[in-house]
């Protein structure tokens, strides 16, 4: 039976993004030259002129089938290549091979047959590959294709993307490598909303010194990226031989996403994306092997804003995650911490239940500025946000919700804190002496502690002295064992479903 991994939140309206068998809205002209047969599609090759850069059709030999002999091109000339689909889809996409044409090709005849070209020049990134690129582009091809590269192909579409960001959809990298120049413009593929698939070998020689860094990089940076990592493979072979999960990854990310809520525009917030990391084994059945997947195409995806920031210290403003589908209310959570774990269990179950997540910034020197958080506060209730957020913090970070939440209290539905440090750089006094305001309005707690951390018994235990003598609702839940620092994801739960009660 063959196995085929579909993304988590896979819809229709993501299916039916290329219509293959489509009236197509694109005017397509045909391509000059007497074709051949490729894998059963019309083939047309072109001889460009390193120079001049002048494209001229000729037949391919029949010595050469599906292939493409070198030896076969005149000296001061490169190869091209483009293969026609039956019935072009809607946009007329492409998928463009970084390099070794017809190597491990099953992914491009999938895309063939739901109606992409492919097309192929037989050389690096250079003026050729832009005038490779200004001729299919000028026949009706998209003007953003997908990209395949293996190996040298991976350097190949790595360095196109760092200068033509403008000119990708996304990229499928199969064990690549990447030079230095390229890795140092990742950047320009969050910027332009490129996705990357890499399917690299465990025992690939370039994978930690290359895809690991790659991904690491688009991680710190907000980008997307999908891995599979073969288990007993080396560099060789590429691929996978069933390349419907390729296929449907390339279809589903030609184009950029569009959740973009009303909150947001593009003159006030940059768009990034978060999503967990956990692994999951899937197999492979046709090479009998099991493949570790992670990344978009395995997790819910969620899109980051960041107000815009002209710091030179490269300060980031306010973070605002978006579920998928909000929540009658818009509710949110007022998140006091800097950023969010990839592992962070309770936020991305309840992003999974509509709520947002918002992180305020810290812009001065002396920590964070209460009339900075409450005009952050007043900007996304203007926009539609619940007017009662949850606030939430971890270690010294639970003491700033406190602390704002104490002069807010009638803007606060619930507190949630982790191993929490009652202390705060906000105001002289600590929010551990300053609660009445929030018994008061009758606001309920939830402290959740390692039974070895230290400030279990300094802070927690006396804050919640302290607020029961006020007639104040505290509960605290402590793991055994454990101290700061959890040792697995928080059990979700118990937490969700406190936050969820007292939501107002």
């Amino acid at each position: 039976m063959k196995t085929h991994f579909k993304p988590v939140l896979l819809t229709a309206i993501c299916l039916l993004l290329i219509g293959a068998g489509k009236t197509f809205s694109q005017s397509l002209t045909p391509f000059e030259g007497e074709k051949t047969s490729w894998n059963g599609f019309d083939r047309y090759d072109y001889f460009m002129d390193m120079e001049t850069l002048a494209i001229t059709p000729f037949k391919a030999l029949p010595g050469e089938r599906t292939g493409m002999d070198d030896k076969n091109t005149p000296k001061g000339k490169v190869r091209c290549i483009v293969v026609v689909p039956t019935s072009p889809a809607a946009g007329n996409p492409v998928t463009w091979r970084g390099y070794y044409w017809n190597h491990e090709p099953q992914s491009e005849v999938e895309l063939l047959k739901r109606g992409f070209h492919v097309v192929y020049c037989n050389i690096d990134p250079g003026k050729q590959w832009e005038a490779w690129y200004a001729f299919f582009t000028k026949h009706g091809l998209s003007g953003k294709p997908a990209f395949s590269g293996m190996s040298r192909g991976g350097i190949n579409e790595y360095a196109w993307a760092a200068e033509h960001p403008d000119k990708v959809s996304c990229l499928y990298a199969d064990n690549p490598a990447i030079r230095p120049e390229s890795f140092a413009k990742l950047d320009g593929l969050i910027k332009y909303d490129i996705p990357v698939l890499s399917i690299v070998g465990t025992e690939d020689f370039i994978f930690p010194t290359n895809t690991v860094p790659i991904e690491d990089a688009l991680l710190r940076m907000g980008g997307r990226m999908t891995m599979m990592i073969k288990e007993g493979t080396a560099h060789h072979p590429h691929s996978i031989k069933d390349a419907t999960f390729i296929a449907d990854w390339v279809q589903l990310n030609i184009k950029p996403t569009v959740r973009d809520p009303l909150f947001a525009d593009t003159a006030t917030f940059v768009k990034t994306y978060y999503y967990g990391l956990e692994n999951k084994y899937q197999h492979l059945d046709i090479e009998n092997t099991w493949a570790t997947v992670r990344g978009p195409w395995f997790t819910p995806v969620y899109d980051v804003y960041n107000i815009k920031s002209n710091s030179r210290f490269g300060i980031k403003t306010l973070t605002i995650i978006a579920p998928n589908k909000p929540a009658p209310g818009n509710p949110w959570v007022f998140r006091a911490d800097r950023v969010l774990p990839r592992d962070a269990s309770v936020e991305q179950a309840l992003l999974a239940k509509g709520y947002y997540i918002v992180f305020p910034p810290i812009t001065a020197q002396s920590g964070p500025v209460r009339k900075d958080w409450d005009g952050f506060y007043n900007m996304l209730v203007a926009k539609g946000f619940s007017k009662k957020p949850v606030m939430e913090g971890t270690g010294a970070y639970a003491g700033e919700a406190y602390e704002w939440a104490i002069y807010n209290p009638d803007k606060v539905s619930c507190i949630y804190v982790d191993n929490a440090a009652m202390r705060s750089l906000m105001e002289k006094k600590q929010p551990i002496d300053t609660l009445a305001p929030l018994a008061k309005a009758h606001i309920p707690t939830l402290h959740v502690s390692g039974a070895n951390d230290p400030w279990l018994t300094t802070d927690t235990r006396i804050a919640e002295k302290n607020y029961k003598a006020l007639g104040g609702s505290i509960t605290v839940i402590t793991i055994p064992g454990e101290g700061h620092f959890p040792r697995v994801p928080r059990d979700p739960a118990p937490i969700v479903a406190f936050i969820v009660k007292n939501t107002k």
